[in-house]
């Protein structure tokens, strides 16, 4: 069946992103405590703020600030307060892409804890049936972007915006966190992929960073990008390897940083930054972040100022 005229040229007229980020949407909210209780006792809140997450969200969220044009592509959300709520601020922030309501399920939301040291514990909803409304999304906001952002936990549903952006010729953004030790997604993730962000400290399963650099690329991608928490990053082509150590810095609330990095990363490669640049004001913006409660004020003056703190080395590819 051939389009409608008018449908199409009204399709034309929309603002194209320049990111356009494809995962779950969750409304949540951080608490900030001076340390974890012990189990059947509680503690003081010092602190509570809501976002918008997970990471698709949080980074659409944040380019939109940074002043990108982003789109999100997500889940279906419940008809109920949260999701208006939700809804009327992805709208004030700009970010391009319309929420989807339905009755047949809550709004799922998200609670994250982070103690004085920026360690956090979260919990969150992910019931099958919401993330399979992922595989019934509008993907024409696609068309045109620079980049297309992903993330493994929300599973093979992803598959299908990666092809999409193959077929439109959009690189894509691959968030593997310690997905990294699973082949089959290193066979069906990564070699869809242009830029692969994973995970190696403590939390995440340790690791040495460069093996998993070198297991990425060898996977397909073209820019490995290692992530060691406080310690910074590994990042690498087949032609480079960068060693780049975060700056000292107050720890608030580590909730975001990942997604933070992610989207400094994007912002400078949007920009035509090469790999240190990028690498350097990432890891400027996953530090800052770490310094504020939320990811809602991550001014780029301020990142600026942090980056001549990031230092990077050469390592042998």
């Amino acid at each position: 069946m051939k389009e409608n005229k008018s449908l199409r040229r009204e399709r034309d007229k929309l603002p194209t992103a320049e990111v356009v980020c494809f995962g779950m949407i969750i409304p949540s909210i951080v608490m900030i405590v001076e340390e974890f209780p012990a189990h059947n006792t509680g503690a003081l809140v010092s602190q509570v703020h809501e976002l918008i997450e997970d990471d698709a969200a949080i980074i659409a969220c944040l380019l939109r600030g940074w002043k990108v044009r982003s789109g999100l592509i997500g889940t279906a959300l419940g008809n109920d307060a949260r999701v208006r709520q939700t809804a009327r601020k992805l709208k004030q922030l700009g970010v391009l892409g319309k929420a989807r309501l339905s009755n047949a399920f809550a709004t799922p939301y998200e609670v994250d804890v982070s103690d004085r040291t920026g360690h956090r514990t979260y919990f969150w909803q992910r019931e099958p049936r919401v993330l399979d409304t992922l595989d019934t999304a509008d993907l024409s906001l696609l068309c045109g972007a620079r980049f297309l952002y992903v993330d493994w936990y929300d599973g093979d549903h992803i598959l299908r915006a990666m092809n999409e952006a193959a077929r439109l010729n959009v690189p894509v953004f691959l968030n593997l966190e310690h997905g990294h030790h699973d082949p089959r997604l290193l066979r069906e993730y990564v070699r869809r992929a242009r830029v692969v962000q994973a995970s190696t400290d403590a939390a995440q399963r340790e690791g040495d960073p460069f093996a998993v650099a070198r297991t990425l690329l060898d996977a397909g991608a073209e820019i490995a990008l290692v992530t060691l928490a406080a310690d910074g990053c590994v990042a690498a082509t087949r032609d480079e390897m960068l060693r780049a150590y975060a700056p000292v810095v107050q720890v608030v609330d580590g909730c975001g940083a990942g997604a933070s990095f992610s989207a400094g990363f994007m912002y400078g490669q949007l920009r035509g930054w090469n790999l240190d640049e990028s690498v350097r004001f990432a890891i400027a913006a996953g530090s800052f972040k770490c310094t504020r409660v939320g990811v809602d004020a991550l001014p780029i003056k301020e990142i600026d100022a942090l980056e001549p703190l990031v230092r990077v080395e050469r390592a042998r590819p």
